[in-house]
């Protein structure tokens, strides 16, 4: 990798998610060389100079490179340019390939904050290889809500102290202060509605890239009611759609062949104040699902968000007030066995239930644009730094595959996310 290559490159700067990247990049690269990449150069000048006034900086001398996700000779001349590209260009269904690609090639690291398992799964089974083999890391779900959420595993685990045998998310959002408006941009809506419209390809791709089911421990996967009423959190609950879980369980696949490590069991839900409220959201999500079925279906979705979402998603994207006013928690309860009672090998069966539990939760401010360009930028800060602390030589991983032995949940934590451990101690059997 060439000496005189910038560190990093933000590309897509000027779209919504992007320009909020670069705005937490002023205090975040101070000490990195970096730039900006777009196919508009005029945007990009832009962009620069209204974070530039918000920060009281002048960014007028930050490079900027034209690159456009249609024309593969433009990617591969900003790959060129870099050790690591910052990618903001989504839906990555649509875009993240040609820039995964351009990557390789150049031997640029990449991260991204795709939350879009068909992508993020095609992905490994596509690039790993050639990835590993070129020394380059590629790692999606670098933002909201999966770094929380797989890195959160990884702090759960660091603290058991024994053996852990599964693990529950409960995931809560809500504000603080008077906020009104949208609070997600059309971009995350449009990756939704494309992501649940090639659903029926996760399937294949998996049969391809999981050959050999995971040798889970006895007793048998977590199970309950689609709805159901949570001692955890004392909260109503429904099953998180997001990709938290097929990441999390693609890291402990990794942990797994990697190190030989007992794969965890995981499940994922959100929690909502009132029965009432998940039937809506329920409701909601039905006609979700059968409206990004056909063509018709997902024009309506695209074309009326602020409808189909009751507000919730526009164009514009929420308000810089209402972002700073979003708080969000992810509740994890872990259940496990101490010690003493930990198996040799992970492919052993025990023979008593969990008699351990633990609940830790991560907390934080602003998670979709906020807290997911602090994580994202954190987490090319430490391919960049802590190289001697990732696995192998590369590779399409998860963000708990690449980053459990690095300082990256220490360096979170200094920049507004907190992990927190509320409670841990033994039980004559497990409970909830």
């Amino acid at each position: 990798m060439a000496s005189d290559r910038l560190d990093l490159v933000i590309f897509g700067a000027s779209g919504f998610t992007g320009k909020y990247t670069v705005l937490e990049g002023v205090k975040l690269l101070e000490n990195l060389s970096w730039g900006v990449a777009g196919r508009d150069e005029e945007k990009l000048k832009r962009t620069l100079k209204e974070i530039g006034d918000k920060c009281g900086k002048d960014l007028s001398a930050i490079p900027i490179i034209i690159a456009d996700v249609r024309d593969e000779n433009s990617l591969q001349k900003m790959a060129e340019r870099a050790k690591i590209i910052v990618n903001c260009c989504g839906p990555y269904l649509h875009y993240g390939e040609p820039v995964v690609k351009a990557c390789i090639n150049a031997g640029t690291h990449h991260v991204d904050v795709s939350g879009e398992p068909q992508y993020m799964e095609r992905m490994q089974l596509e690039y790993n290889d050639l990835a590993r083999e070129k020394g380059v890391y590629i790692v999606s779900a670098c933002g909201f809500d999966s770094i929380p959420a797989d890195m959160g595993v990884v702090h759960l685990e660091n603290h058991f102290d024994g053996e852990v045998h599964s693990v529950e998310t409960y995931l809560k959002s809500w504000t603080t202060g008077p906020a009104s408006g949208a609070g997600i941009h059309y971009g995350t809506w449009e990756s939704a509605v494309y992501g649940l419209a090639n659903a029926k390809e996760l399937s294949s791709i998996r049969k391809k890239l999981f050959k050999e089911p995971l040798p889970y421990t006895k007793p048998p996967q977590i199970k309950r009611p689609v709805i159901h009423k949570s001692d955890v959190v004392n909260a109503w609950c429904l099953p998180f759609m997001g990709s938290d879980r097929p990441v999390v369980l693609r890291s402990q696949r990794f942990f797994y062949e990697q190190e030989k490590k007992r794969p965890i069991q995981m499940q994922a839900y959100v929690q909502f104040k009132s029965l009432l409220t998940v039937l809506l959201v329920s409701l909601m999500g039905v006609v979700f699902g059968l409206l990004t079925k056909c063509s018709f279906g997902r024009q309506l979705l695209l074309k009326y968000p602020k409808f189909f979402s009751l507000g919730f998603i526009s164009h514009e994207g929420p308000t810089e007030e209402q972002m700073k006013n979003t708080k969000f928690s992810i509740t994890f309860y872990g259940q496990g066995w101490p010690k003493e009672d930990a198996l040799a090998e992970s492919t052993d069966q025990h023979t008593t239930m969990p008699s351990k539990k633990i609940v830790t939760r991560v907390t934080g401010t602003n998670p979709g644009y906020g807290a997911t360009c602090v994580a994202l930028l954190l987490s090319a800060i430490t391919i960049l730094n802590e190289k001697e602390k990732l696995p192998l030589t590369g590779g399409v991983l998860t963000p708990g595959a690449c980053f459990a032995k690095t300082n990256l949940i220490s360096n979170l934590s200094k920049n507004g996310f907190d992990f927190e451990i509320i409670s841990a101690h033994e039980t004559d059997s497990a409970t909830n």
